[in-house]
């Protein structure tokens, strides 16, 4: 990581590497066949990038149950209470239909409804990701949605990792789809045979997955096409050099694309961090994957003063900041973009990932600018309300008239001057 003083000439500005010609038309021609051939089309793409031919794509109940033998009481706690914190925290977030009413008899108002049906793709193989199926499925269950198919690609003996497996029957998922990548959000967009078609397609994944929710989008809803992790950690004099690269490499370590920026009024919290990043990784496991990402999207900015350093952390508009300050609640007021906002010394990134209750799918590249963590409202949809009476149409219906005929649109006045020129409902 290079220390960088930072001044107009300094870009903050990602240089990503976009997806390739060849990895689009990939995604293409698999969403096509699953369009095409349903569940033998699935099958097919399962079987040429998972190494693996399933008779049945669903997870079984005995396979449900057989988890629970190789899962520690300890993580089952562990996950127990994570699962109650995220509930409780969606559980503010929801929202309750409404309606006004007027003394001339109009009424209007908002309705609430959640989606029937939504998809939650959960990255699989190798690895397992309990806390990606519970930041999912818990803010759709709070919206009310009734059925949520969960989806993750299996191992090559057709598997799915107990974790993965443990907290979706905590949650009460009984539908787990055995299919990963491009083809396992086709056939959450279109349907197939077995597979029902949703409303919604949440969750991360690689490129192949990013590129198909883009390709179905429109046919169904989705959360967001997500980059790879951010973190951005803005500390003073008095910031532990220590806990500052430990929470630089908690973000590095998931990905070489990943980016973890520091940015700081003190040059020697700069240079004794830069060292103890250089320290640190070298007892870390995934040493090749957080050195890598450090490396090529890392930095660490000087910056001359906390307003031209806030400046900078609004303009890089990271997925999570840590605030490592003196007084961080003093700084809060002046974040303007920022996917989640994390308060002092002992309120490390992982404390959201897992723990804490908001929701950790945030927007990414720069995208906190105009969007949001996941929530409640991801999973329901309004509808507006209206019904005015004889007395409140009449009241309005010259300037009703008087509007569509300024846009050409006679029909439009004629609509609602045949209801109140003696005409009768």
């Amino acid at each position: 990581m290079n220390i960088v003083e930072l001044g107009p000439e300094v870009s903050l500005e990602r240089n990503l590497e976009q997806s390739t010609e060849k990895e689009r038309e990939t995604v293409e021609a698999i969403v096509a066949k699953i369009r095409e051939k349903g569940d033998d089309g699935l099958r097919e793409w399962t079987e040429l990038y998972d190494g693996v031919r399933l008779d049945s794509f669903f997870v079984t109940s005995e396979e449900m149950e057989g988890a629970y033998r190789d899962f520690s009481e300890k993580s089952l706690k562990a996950l127990r209470r994570a699962i109650a914190n995220i509930r409780s925290f969606h559980e503010k977030q929801v929202k309750q239909s409404w309606i006004t009413t007027e003394e001339n008899g109009t009424m209007l108002g908002q309705k609430i409804t959640p989606l029937d049906r939504a998809g939650v793709y959960v990255p699989g193989g190798k690895a397992a990701y309990p806390s990606t199926i519970m930041m999912n499925v818990i803010p759709a269950q709070t919206a009310g949605v009734e059925d949520i198919i969960m989806t993750s690609p299996p191992d090559a003996d057709g598997n799915l990792a107990p974790g993965v497996l443990v907290t979706a029957a905590e949650l009460g998922v009984t539908r787990i789809l055995k299919a990963g990548g491009a083809q396992a959000v086709a056939a959450l967009a279109y349907g197939t045979e077995t597979v029902p078609r949703v409303d919604k397609i949440t969750g991360p994944g690689n490129i192949f997955v990013a590129l198909a929710k883009r390709a179905v989008f429109g046919q169904v809803d989705i959360d967001m096409i997500a980059g790879p992790s951010e973190i951005v950690v803005l500390a003073d004099d008095t910031a532990s050099p220590e806990l500052a690269a430990a929470d630089l490499i908690s973000q590095a370590e998931h990905d070489e694309m990943s980016s973890a920026v520091l940015v700081t009024t003190s040059r020697s919290v700069a240079e004794r961090t830069k060292c103890e990043v250089d320290k640190q990784l070298e007892t870390l496991p995934k040493q090749d994957i957080a050195g890598s990402s450090l490396d090529n999207h890392g930095a660490i900015y000087l910056a001359d003063s906390m307003e031209q350093a806030v400046e900078a952390v609004n303009q890089l508009a990271g997925e999570h900041l840590e605030l490592l300050v003196d007084d961080p609640h003093a700084l809060l007021g002046k974040i303007r973009h920022a996917g989640a906002i994390f308060l002092g010394p002992y309120s490390s990134e992982p404390v959201g990932d897992y723990m804490a209750g908001p929701n950790h799918v945030l927007p990414t590249n720069g995208t906190a600018r105009f969007s949001s963590p996941l929530s409640v409202d991801d999973f329901t949809k309004k509808s507006s309300i209206i019904s005015y009476s004889r007395t409140a149409l009449e009241e309005h219906a010259g300037d009703i008239a008087e509007i569509a005929r300024l846009e050409g649109l006679e029909g439009h006045a004629r609509a609602v001057e045949k209801r109140t020129k003696g005409g009768s409902p």
